[in-house]
């Protein structure tokens, strides 16, 4: 059972590719209002069009960009739901050989945008007296793995403030959601994180049926789709290739 969408609004943050992109198609196809916001505006102008969403560039870790989002959104009328999905990883370095830039991206993307636009809507939010935040983490941050040191110790980061969340805001009524993903084939993830091509399809190579990024929308749109009262706290999604993120089944 879900609730009823009519007046349902979300902002959607990281939708020019991927899940966020997939997120966004996901709740227009059921009738929400979707605010999406990424930095790449022809992207977003691109999905706008096809979707019906609101395209709204910004850069969720910029303080100026993360003002402007919350000004055009209040002045069109609001959000009840944020969905937050920008993020990402740079580098697959042992921690003996870390790139200080690499990691820094990653700590100020994944965390630090996640804090800024939250903290940034959560009066609003409260103020609906039923919000809602959904934070995308990774499997990353439920199991640290071998070359994973600083894309895992980002997501462990942001699954920790999820938690803290969750707590803090309870007596506000606003549900607190973590969908954790675990092996996804998207177009950029593995392309962004390793740099090239090759690299990237190796990621994949053998798998069967890795997950989709409509996947994982699926269930993004059913968390933030059931009845309020229902917070579905932290949901992990893999493969059943992937029992582990050390043990990946592969057929050649």
């Amino acid at each position: 059972m879900t609730e009823d969408v009519h007046n349902k609004a979300a902002l959607v943050t990281g939708a020019s590719s991927g899940i966020g992109e997939a997120t966004v198609r996901a709740l227009r196809s059921e009738g929400w209002t979707v605010y999406a916001v990424a930095r790449r505006a022809d992207r977003l102008e691109a999905l706008a069009a096809g979707t019906g969403a609101v395209a709204l560039p910004g850069d969720v870790a910029e303080d100026d960009d993360v003002s402007r989002l919350l000004a055009h959104v209040t002045e069109a009328g609001g959000v009840d739901t944020l969905i937050n999905i920008a993020g990402g990883a740079r580098g697959a370095d042992p921690v003996s050989a870390a790139s200080t830039e690499d990691w820094e991206w990653m700590y100020r993307v994944n965390v630090l945008g996640t804090m800024k636009v939250t903290r940034a809507f959560l009066p609003m939010l409260r103020a609906t007296g039923k919000g809602t935040v959904l934070n995308l983490t990774s499997t990353a941050a439920i199991a640290a793995y071998e070359g994973g040191g600083g894309y895992n110790a980002a997501k462990f980061a942001q699954h920790a403030m999820t938690g803290a969340l969750r707590l803090e805001e309870a007596e506000n009524n606003i549900r607190v959601i973590e969908v954790a993903p675990g092996l996804v084939h998207t177009e950029e993830f593995a392309l962004n994180r390793l740099g090239n091509r090759e690299a990237a399809d190796k990621v994949y190579q053998g798998v069967e049926k890795p997950l989709t990024a409509a996947d994982v929308a699926d269930v993004v749109r059913y968390a933030v789709s059931a009845p309020h009262h229902v917070n579905l706290d932290q949901i992990v999604i893999r493969p059943v290739a992937q029992a582990a993120n050390h043990k990946l089944i592969r057929n050649s």
